[in-house]
């Protein structure tokens, strides 16, 4: 693809103001606060109650109008009830409007209490009006609070309501001003997608190391957003979707990010869990929001990770709660990316790894026009992968990529990150000043097979049992033509293996039948040792044996090798949960015929080649009792040059054998030669 250094210049498709629409409902939302205010604080005089004048008061009161008197010294003012009888002579004729309103009282305050209050001079004059009219009323006296305590005391509740409800809908005014989904029950249904532009994105494709095929796809969709009169001058339409499909860690993500810091168009990220909520239609309604907002925006690219969290195929498991919600979002996001209204200039990224169990419907062209495969990097890859990672370290003269990188198959990009990482640890708890090969190694060694537990309790007898199952791992591997190349031998316990032998396999795009036979045959080399030498078996041989029995089941019944059964494969991945055999009970049992004959014929090739060569075995057992781990040159000098060389094996014996480095100011115990993929781990020896 050539580059293209012109940046369009996007359009704003949105021409309303939201700030205009902020401030609309900013006002709005304060003047309801305003009218609560009024209504709590502005309550109209109950009715039965009369402000009076002091002379008035004096008046009705030498005429035995009032019943009890309370007198509020702080404030001053006299509150006294008027008796019944004497309502008529002291409200006059207000006593027919007093009644009507007590009946039709909102508060429900229908007592005939009629109530007068008057501002006195002082509480003296009240005394001294008492004493010299000789009237006789039951008075009591408070000390109420001060006005402006009263006001505090009254506004102060109703202040802290105000705060905690514009606390709550403060999600509602983030909304309103353009801002993203809040926290507030009023956004529950809205997008949590994050916009980003290529200014926020430091990530490009020059970053993304290996996937040199899923990025030139991924590339076409970039230039066509850039320069889109290339493709439509001569009819091409624009991709509507597009599908990453891989294991864990491969660096879809990854790629997507480079989506993002290469196209000069907004980008949505958001992932597929962000659709499910536990309130009904909430997923619907957030699929509705990111493409309404992608719509406003276009053009623009969409990336949902982990669709399958949204994308399961419809009409499974059904007496499971809450799949009609999750069917019912998957619904709408396939009427958005091609339904009956046109999405034009939204192109959908999508990221997996269980497309197995996505829905049809999500796969077809026209939703997702292109499948692009993220799978394991190879050789070529993994070097490319580890320089990127490399980049921040401080590397010793003794490191070598080619030889990293076959020590790694089947490693993903993150694996290798994580290598990387902890070899810079490793060497950092010894204090080097630089990460030399052997911190790459065992990096390798602790991820692969776990921590190294050399406090292990293992009894003189099981060390013996060990080392004679390993010896005849790496014996018979290294006599047969396909046996992959060795890296060292060990019987120091790490995770749940008492011992390995750790290998340098060969990257195959296809692998024959023989391959596969000597494999079988270098599996079973520890299980013959032990019957051979030690006269009895174990149960260490357990991983061993599982994977014999899958490979001889996948040779018989998948890769149609047997002499007997041959070119059928009965394997069909679309009836995973079928528990019915796809052939007759005879067909089966020819099966396992089979099986146990691969199985036998490569296990007594293995005693064949331990018996012919039962001296170098027990000196390579002898010496693994003595070291407890012995490397690729110390099995050479007992069985001698291996007749078959592979590139990988040459590329090792080129690189001597390093001795263990460490600083001379740390008293921890030496670190162990280079370690690589292991092929066979001896598990526990109460391992099932």
């Amino acid at each position: 693809m050539t580059p293209i250094n012109k940046k369009p210049i996007l359009h704003n498709r949105n021409p309303k103001n939201n700030g205009s629409k902020h401030f609309r409902l900013t006002w709005i939302y304060l003047a309801i606060g305003f009218i609560l205010l009024a209504i709590l604080f502005l309550k109209p005089q109950a009715p039965g109650q009369k402000n009076i004048s002091w002379d008035k008061f004096q008046e009705y009161a030498k005429n035995g109008a009032y019943a009890t008197v309370t007198v509020n010294k702080s404030r001053q003012v006299v509150t006294a009830q008027v008796r019944p009888e004497k309502a008529l002579y002291v409200f006059k004729g207000e006593l027919k409007q007093i009644n009507e309103r007590k009946s039709f009282n909102l508060l429900g305050d229908s007592s005939p209490e009629y109530v007068t209050t008057t501002e006195i001079p002082n509480v003296q004059a009240f005394e001294n009006f008492r004493n010299e009219n000789n009237i006789v009323l039951e008075v009591k006296y408070i000390n109420g609070s001060s006005v402006w305590g009263s006001i505090l005391m009254n506004i102060v509740p109703f202040i802290i309501f105000l705060l905690i409800w514009f606390y709550l809908m403060r999600g509602a005014f983030s909304r309103a001003g353009g801002g993203g989904a809040g926290g507030s029950i009023f956004n529950v249904g809205k997008s949590k997608a994050k916009v980003y532009d290529r200014t926020m994105v430091n990530v490009t494709f020059y970053d993304v190391a290996g996937l040199h095929e899923a990025k030139q796809e991924i590339q076409e969709i970039v230039d066509f957003l850039k320069a889109p009169d290339r493709y439509t001058k001569l009819g091409g339409k624009i991709p509507k979707g597009a599908l990453l499909i891989g294991p864990p860690g491969t660096g879809k993500t990854l790629l997507a990010k480079a989506v993002a810091g290469e196209a000069h168009v907004p980008f949505f990220s958001m992932s597929g869990s962000d659709f499910v909520e536990m309130f009904v239609g909430v997923g619907a309604s957030r699929v509705r929001d990111l493409f309404a907002q992608a719509k406003e925006k276009s053009p623009c690219i969409v990336f949902i990770d982990e669709i399958d969290a949204v994308g399961r195929a419809r009409g499974k498991n059904n007496n499971l709660g809450g799949n009609d919600e999750r069917e019912n979002t998957l619904n709408q996001l396939l009427t958005e990316m091609d339904g009956f209204s046109s999405n034009s200039g939204v192109i959908v990224l999508a990221a997996t790894n269980r497309v197995d169990v996505l829905d049809q419907a999500l796969l077809r062209a026209g939703r997702f026009d292109r499948q692009i495969s993220v799978d394991l990097p190879d050789i070529n890859d993994r070097k490319e992968i580890f320089q990127v990672h490399m980049k921040g370290l401080r590397l010793g003269s003794t490191v070598d990529l080619d030889t990293l990188a076959r020590q790694t198959p089947g490693f993903s990009g993150a694996d290798i990150a994580n290598v990387c990482n902890e070899a810079a640890l490793i060497a950092a708890r010894y204090n080097k000043p630089a990460v030399e090969r052997i911190d790459f190694n065992n990096a390798i060694d602790r991820i692969i097979g776990g921590l190294e537990k050399k406090n292990r309790i293992v009894t003189e007898e099981e060390r013996r049992s060990i080392a004679i199952h390993e010896a005849g791992h790496a014996t018979v591997s290294w006599l047969i033509e396909y046996g992959n190349p060795l890296v060292k031998v060990t019987i120091v316990p790490r995770g749940k293996a008492l011992g390995a032998a750790w290998y340098m396999p060969e990257e195959r795009q296809i692998t024959h039948k023989q391959v596969l036979l000597d494999e079988m045959c270098s599996l079973l080399g520890g299980r013959a040792a032990e019957e051979l030498f030690l006269g009895h078996i174990s149960t260490g041989a357990a991983n061993d044996l599982e994977r014999v029995t899958r490979l001889a089941q996948a040779m018989v019944s998948v890769y149609g090798m047997s002499d007997k059964i041959p070119n059928v494969n009965f394997y069909n991945p679309q009836n995973e949960y079928n528990f019915q055999k796809p052939y007759s009970e005879k067909t089966a049992e020819l099966i396992d015929s089979e099986v146990n004959s691969f199985i036998a014929s490569q296990y007594e090739r293995a005693k064949a080649i331990l018996l012919e060569h039962q001296e170098e075995h027990h000196k390579i057992a002898d010496r693994l009792l003595t070291e407890e781990v012995i490397y690729t040159e110390d099995v050479e000098n007992i069985l001698g040059k291996r007749k078959w060389k592979s590139r990988s094996e040459e590329l090792l014996l080129d690189n001597p054998k390093e001795e263990p480095q460490q600083a001379e100011s740390t008293n921890l115990p030496q670190v162990p030669t280079p370690p690589s993929l292991p092929k066979e781990a001896m598990p526990p020896s109460d391992d099932k």
